[in-house]
């Protein structure tokens, strides 16, 4: 079995702080904690990505970079793994995450682009006339599989995925 190792407590050592939370870890995990818990580290899931958007993260545990690409949904990281990390991929959708278009979206500054819509396969984002000339973001959180296909291709970095957090008086688009 492998021992947990304190990761704030190495990294108070260090001079850093570490949180491990926030970070977008691999589709299908039964639990963020169950990885801390049960990764070894191995890299397996790294290597097998054929998008090379699986990273080594905080603590040497694995995460997802969606401004490196999308998510194809191949399950060769998880096909990869030999430990049991992950809920059934049949049944259960690869992430619960929350995405959000920041203020520096172009659209929102009167700029035209659409760059996230025409890279959207699902079609989660569209464009609408609301208050201006210029055609703003809308997004269908049914539609959202969370791929982040729209993240690498935004001009203006402005489309953010992150797992799911209860923040007062903000709301967010919840991918299924």
């Amino acid at each position: 079995m492998v021992e947990r190792v304190d990761q704030t407590r190495r990294n108070f050592l260090r001079g850093r702080r570490l949180s491990t939370t926030g970070a977008i870890r691999l589709p299908w995990l039964k639990s963020e904690q169950h990885l801390l818990d049960s990764c070894n580290r191995c890299g397996d899931c790294i290597t097998a990505c054929t998008e090379n958007i699986i990273v080594i993260g905080a603590g040497g545990f694995p995460e997802v970079k969606f401004d490196r690409g999308e998510c194809t949904f191949c399950q060769q990281c998880v096909q990869s793994c030999r430990l049991p990390l992950f809920t059934d991929l049949e049944h259960d959708p690869a992430w619960q995450l929350d995405i959000k278009i920041k203020e520096k979206c172009l659209a929102f500054n009167r700029v035209y682009c659409q760059s996230c819509q025409d890279s959207c396969e699902p079609q989660a984002i569209s464009f609408s006339y609301l208050s201006s000339s210029i055609p703003q973001p809308v997004i269908s959180q049914e539609d959202c599989n969370a791929c982040g296909a729209c993240i690498s291709v935004c001009p203006q970095a402005a489309i953010e995925l992150t797992m799911p957090q209860a923040e007062p008086g903000k709301a967010m688009a919840r991918c299924k």
